[in-house]
């Protein structure tokens, strides 16, 4: 129990709030966003809403509150730090700012295994931040809210500025984890992102003590209950090739492995909407256009008011937000049996890692503490070409333990039940972006589907010279050639000089890890 709530649960201090709405349902909540003009509808009666200045995560604004109780359990060369003190007066002038206004309340619970469930209440100043969190989060049956006794309490207060020079924050902005108190504080972001991403972090705090390995992964189930887990950063494809129409859906961000197998932490689904296509992605775009979705940074026609997924004016993080029954095929109950097959997705952008590979349960450990992707060149400023990303456990902001706790859980749970393991490229092929093309997603689907029922695992296979990685030579439905990417490139010495770079660049980022691993990861691990 949280004892800085009062009985009813609300958090002390909010009393002089001007008004409390207290677990509205969806339309009463979509009514009063529209009444106060923080969001409108569109014409498949969705609420568009717009975050202002943040239009993603602000991880250098994300603090941990360091207690005796803790400890050195929290990775604190990755986790910043705040006191116990600055978090007290940081906390008070959140209150008083909240005094007077008219505030969103919300008891809702983060995962779907009822042994590792954590009641959240989330209390925000704007009615679609209130159903976001009512979307993603799991809503309680009635009888379960008579008697709510929050775990934890985000505290979302969009309008409120921190004071740097008072409590020890990077900018105005904050994302404030309190292990203690079980609050979190959250200010000067509109980001919706930012309420479930604390939860998370929060999860992946508190799983690992209890043997369960957090993850940040989609997860799907097929028709002879073979669960499938699919890591992967933004951009990779993840919450797209886990929305499959002949397999279940049971979540696509937020997982939980534990001794009875995964559950969902999340009763809803948080897409990318930039480029969503109707043919591509049916499922996700039919959950997106109807009562109920939150659409973050969308572009709408000012007439028609019909989105235009394509226009990144407003961000090119824009955002979807639907509950998981929204998807025709989700589970029910966010819970599946231990994974037969276990995916990590990269966007290699330099176009030289294969579309998939076998990896060995070592390997999975290495690319795992990899976490690579690619960004393109030109997304940002003064990138003319594809920058690697190495994000420690496919979610380093997210994992306030050191990542060798997270792939040592790994690793045991793969050995207990004979995990098979997969590494596939989204990336490019044929060169690197600007040179190459997209892989295809009809060779990407195709791929995955063979390594899903075990048609590829007894495929014949070579191994990469650069990689190390086994690599299969033929997969029904794919055209072979695809399958070996230097033979791809129209220049092989050019392949040869990119490729000894990556290798490069993997072999730099793991030192971080050599001497927190076994011996069996530190001999997978690529030699540059």
């Amino acid at each position: 129990m949280n004892t800085h709530t009062d009985r009813d649960g609300i958090v002390a201090g909010l009393e002089g709030a001007r008004a409390v709405h207290r677990n509205l349902d969806r339309a009463r909540l979509i009514e009063a966003a529209v009444r106060r003009g923080e969001a409108e509808l569109t014409d498949g009666g969705a609420l568009a809403a717009r975050t202002g200045a943040f239009t993603g995560r602000s991880p250098g604004d994300k603090h941990v509150v360091a207690r005796p109780s803790i400890g050195d359990a929290v990775d604190w060369r990755a986790n910043r730090a705040m006191t116990p003190e600055a978090f007290a007066g940081l906390k008070r002038r959140a209150l008083a700012h909240a005094a007077g206004r008219e505030l969103f309340v919300q008891d809702l619970f983060a995962g779907a295994d009822p042994r590792y469930r954590i009641g959240v209440r989330v209390v925000t100043e704007e009615a679609w931040h209130a159903l976001f969190a009512r979307n993603m989060f799991i809503r309680p049956e009635a009888g379960d809210l008579q008697d709510f006794a929050p775990d934890w309490t985000v505290l979302q207060l969009p309008s409120f500025k921190a004071e740097p020079g008072t409590d020890g924050t990077a900018s105005s902005t904050v994302i404030a984890l309190d292990f203690e108190e079980r609050l979190v504080v959250v200010g000067n972001t509109s980001y919706a992102g930012e309420i479930k991403k604390s939860i998370f972090t929060v999860m992946n705090f508190l799983l690992p003590a209890k043997n369960v390995l957090p993850m940040h992964c989609s997860a799907n189930v097929g028709p002879d209950g073979d669960a499938a887990l699919f890591f992967g950063l933004s951009g990779t494809g993840k919450t797209t090739l886990s929305a499959d129409p002949a397999r279940t859906l049971i979540g696509d961000d937020e997982h939980g492995w534990g001794d009875a197998g995964i559950f969902n932490f999340e009763g809803g689904c948080y897409a990318k909407a930039i480029g969503l296509d109707p043919e591509a992605e049916p499922e996700i775009h039919a959950a997106s256009d109807r009562f109920g979705a939150v659409l973050e940074n969308v572009v709408l026609d000012p007439k028609t008011r019909r989105p235009d997924y394509d226009d990144g004016s407003l961000a090119e993080n824009s955002r979807t937000s639907y509950p998981l029954d929204f998807i025709p095929n989700a589970s029910p109950t966010g819970r599946a049996g231990h994974p037969a097959n276990l995916v990590m997705l990269t966007a290699d952008a330099f176009g030289v890692l294969p579309p998939i590979a076998i990896l060995s349960p070592e390997q999975a450990m290495y690319h795992f503490l990899s976490g690579y992707t690619a960004k393109l060149a030109g997304t940002e400023r003064g990138v003319d070409e594809p920058k690697a990303v190495f994000s420690a456990c496919f979610g380093a902001p997210f994992m306030p333990r050191r990542p060798e706790v997270y792939a040592k859980l790994l690793g045991r749970r793969i050995a207990e039940h004979g995990t098979r393991c997969w590494l596939v490229n989204t990336g490019w092929t044929g060169g690197a972006y600007g040179e190459g093309r997209r892989m295809p997603l009809k060779a990407t689907r195709a791929l995955l589907a063979a390594a899903l029922d075990g048609r590829l695992a007894e495929a014949p296979t070579r191994t990469d010279p650069v990689f190390g990685l086994r690599v299969p030579t033929a997969c029904p439905g794919v055209d072979a050639a695809i399958l070996d990417p230097r033979g791809t490139w129209a220049d092989p010495a050019a392949f040869d000089r990119t490729a000894a770079k990556v290798a490069g660049l993997f072999a730099e980022n793991f030192r971080r890890f050599e001497d927190g691993v076994g011996e069996g990861v530190r001999k997978a691990a690529i030699a540059a």
